[in-house]
Formats: C-alpha cells, sequence, structure tokens
C-alpha cells in the first residue's frame, strides 16, 4: 500500500471524485478528504470481510507462538478439554493480561491478551464464535467500525475484569461479547420491527451465554460483561452501514486500534527477550 498524495481519489464521506491535496471535499466538504494520502490504503485494508479473516488467522498464528515458545509447557496436561495449553510463562511473555501485568504498569496487555489464548478448545471455540458472530456485525456496521468495536470490547472487558482482581487473563471472548454488545446495539438503532426482532435474538443468545459462563470453571464472566458493554456503547456511537458509509474517521480509528496493538506485541516480546 502507498500513499497517494496528488491526483484524483474518492472521498472517503460521500464517494464521490475529488482531488487528494484538496483541503476538503467539493461535494461534501470534508476536510483533508485524502487523509493526507492515506486514503485509499484505508479503504483497502478495510474491505468487506477482511477484518474478520485478519482476525482468525492472527489469533492463529499467535496460539501457535506461544506454544513454541515453550513447546515442554503445552504438554503438561492431561485433561481432554485442556488440549495443548500455552505455559504461563509463554503468555506473560506474549502479553497475558490480568492484575498481575497491570501493576506492574503493561497497559498493553488490555490490546494483546485479546488474541491469545489458553488451550486449543478455547482457541477453536472463539475462531467460531468471532466468525460467526463478526460477519454480521460487518454487514450492519462495516469491516472498520467492527474492528473498533472489537476492540473496544476486548479493552474494556479486560479492565473490568482486571479491576476485579483477575491475576492472569486472556482471550477474545470480552471481544466476542462486545461484538453481541453491538448485535443487541443494532436492533435498538435500527428500529421497527425489524429491529425489535433483532434486539430479541441477539439479547437472547448474549444472555443465554451469560448463563452457559457462569456455569463454567475458569470463565472470566467479568470480561465477558465488560467486553458486552464495551461493545454495546461502542456500537451506539457509531453509525449504521445502511444509513451511512464507513468515513475516514471510522477507518483512521479502527487503524488506530490495530497500530495499538501491534505496538503492544512488540512491547511485549521486546520486554520478554530484553529480560
Amino acid at each position: 500500500m502507498f500513499r497517494k498524495t496528488s491526483g484524483s481519489i474518492l472521498c472517503p464521506s460521500c464517494g464521490r471524485l475529488t482531488n487528494a491535496d484538496a483541503r476538503e471535499c467539493l461535494v461534501c466538504g470534508r476536510r483533508n478528504p485524502g487523509l493526507w494520502g492515506f486514503a485509499g490504503p484505508l479503504r483497502t485494508l478495510f474491505r468487506r470481510r477482511h477484518v474478520v479473516d485478519v482476525v482468525t488467522v492472527a489469533c492463529i498464528v499467535l496460539y501457535v507462538i506461544t506454544l513454541l515458545l515453550d513447546p515442554a509447557g503445552a504438554l503438561r496436561t492431561h485433561d481432554v478439554f485442556e488440549i495443548l495449553p500455552p505455559s504461563q510463562d509463554a503468555v506473560l511473555a506474549a502479553g497475558a493480561t490480568g492484575a498481575m501485568p497491570w501493576r506492574a504498569g503493561a497497559w498493553w496487555t488490555l490490546l494483546t491478551a485479546i488474541y491469545l489464548h489458553g488451550n486449543l478448545v478455547h482457541l477453536v471455540f472463539n475462531i467460531i464464535s468471532i466468525r460467526v458472530l463478526g460477519s454480521p456485525v460487518e454487514e450492519h456496521y462495516g469491516p472498520a467500525r467492527t474492528m473498533v468495536i472489537f476492540t473496544a470490547g476486548g479493552v474494556v472487558g479486560f479492565a473490568a475484569s482486571n479491576f476485579a482482581g483477575y491475576e492472569i487473563t486472556l482471550g477474545a471472548s470480552g471481544a466476542i461479547f462486545g461484538l453481541l454488545g453491538a448485535m443487541v446495539a443494532y436492533g435498538q438503532k435500527r428500529g421497527g420491527t425489524f429491529g425489535a426482532m433483532m434486539l430479541r435474538q441477539w439479547g437472547l443468545l448474549a444472555l443465554l451465554l451469560f448463563v452457559f459462563g457462569f456455569r463454567m470453571s475458569n470463565v472470566n464472566n467479568v470480561a465477558h460483561a465488560g467486553g458486552f458493554v464495551g461493545g454495546y456503547l461502542a456500537a451506539l456511537a457509531l453509525a449504521l452501514a445502511e444509513r451511512k458509509a464507513e468515513t475516514g474517521r471510522d477507518q483512521l480509528l479502527a487503524a488506530a486500534c490495530i497500530g495499538l496493538t501491534l505496538i503492544g506485541f512488540a512491547l511485549a516480546f521486546g520486554i520478554s527477550v530484553l529480560g
């Protein structure tokens, strides 16, 4: 992807042709429609369905990395529901969060822990959930807004569980509950008979998953609740794709979420290597 600082581009707000170096769009008046040369690359990065695929691959790759950090640790358990669990040292080195890393000042773990998982079953279940829930969220909000919602759910969920005293925690389930919160928000924002139906459908699913979580051991229900609230509030603040196309602001927010997450992993692995 390369910056385009001259010539014609499509305005990220109205979709009409304008100049990349224009101070404002000649059609809708948007300031800096070229986004300093990044309008085209951002539009390509957040094309439809791209976000769900990227998140899926990121979770798989980082799970494999945590296994490789301590291969022997992954073979120490014989529990059928904990197949190939990365060791505690490995997930902490990769950026797991919790009250313990938080007390040490590792703020970035609120982002990095979203993409880490405790065992193969945990990973597979969350990937399925991401793909099932991520697709309708992308359809109704757009890919860039979906990235913001997913990140907000994960960050708020982990912030809540860290405050509640969970020593070490990880996984995408808080962010997944954020996607559920976004669909509940969609039902409210959409309104009418269809909106009411969506509200009941997704609200009931969220309730069932909450109850299911309380009947299982080693589940961070505080992160689930916080993630739901984070995704719900983020979705309320963002527009629906059917009412307003994604803007440059949406794409910049999503790029910031990705950029901060990458910085977080650089800090996590950098500190583990230097330490």
